[in-house]
């Protein structure tokens, strides 16, 4: 796994399976504030003291730590569950400079501990936040109405085509409870179609440095 440098000097890599960055270029940590935080956790959490959030791409854990950051001095309970078929080593975790570029240190051990706890289970890593990772393929998503907030976050299209079309887009908004959200920052016209055709109001936002648009979709 190659480690890159993006525009506003984070970290990301490139996927040895896909071939695909992790993240924008123009910007990890700026696109992951932009699309999952700013447009997803912040509206979210505005609503509601008990947030149960889902992450299609674990990934390097970039939003996972940014909403604990977020999220936890708002003193809402967060249960955040992550889906990940090809999990970055801890090893290779150490290796990202999220923590010093975001000048917190104090959350040095959160983002060790988010890539060093079990799978499959409920890791409590902190009083407002519960972790349950999936080592599974998206595929295996088959619940409903659980979800307030989806973070979209697979590879791009070119790459995972099948999550960013119907049947997954039906899974994704079936995984939503009512007035439940899905961020992303695909913005493919098909992807936005299938979103519409499973049942959700779509709307386009600003997209992060280096895209036009992002998108946001809303279970009505």
């Amino acid at each position: 796994m190659s480690l890159i440098i993006t525009d506003d000097g984070s970290h990301s890599f490139i996927s040895s399976t896909f071939g695909e960055a992790y993240h924008s270029r123009h910007g990890a940590i700026t696109e992951s504030q932009h699309v999952f935080i700013e447009a997803g956790l912040i509206p979210a959490l505005a609503t509601k003291s008990d947030l149960h959030l889902l992450e299609i791409g674990l990934g390097t854990g970039l939003n996972a730590l940014l909403t604990a950051i977020h999220g936890i001095p708002e003193q809402k309970s967060i249960h955040y569950t992550a889906f990940e078929k090809y999990p970055v080593t801890l090893e290779d975790a150490t290796r990202l400079n999220y923590i010093t570029n975001l000048q917190a240190e104090e959350w040095a051990s959160f983002f060790e501990d988010l890539h060093r706890c079990s799978w499959d289970e409920d890791a409590n890593l902190h009083e407002y936040f519960t972790l349950h990772k999936i080592k599974a393929d998206f595929t295996t998503l088959s619940v409903t109405d659980k979800y307030d907030l989806i973070y979209m976050d697979a590879f791009a299209p070119n790459a995972q085509s099948a999550f960013w079309e119907q049947p997954f887009t039906d899974q994704l908004a079936a995984a939503l409870k009512p007035g439940g959200t899905i961020v992303t920052y695909c913005a493919k016209g098909s992807f936005k179609r299938a979103l519409k055709s499973a049942g959700l109001e779509v709307e386009g936002l600003p997209g992060p440095p280096g895209k036009r648009e992002m998108t946001r979709a809303r279970k009505v």
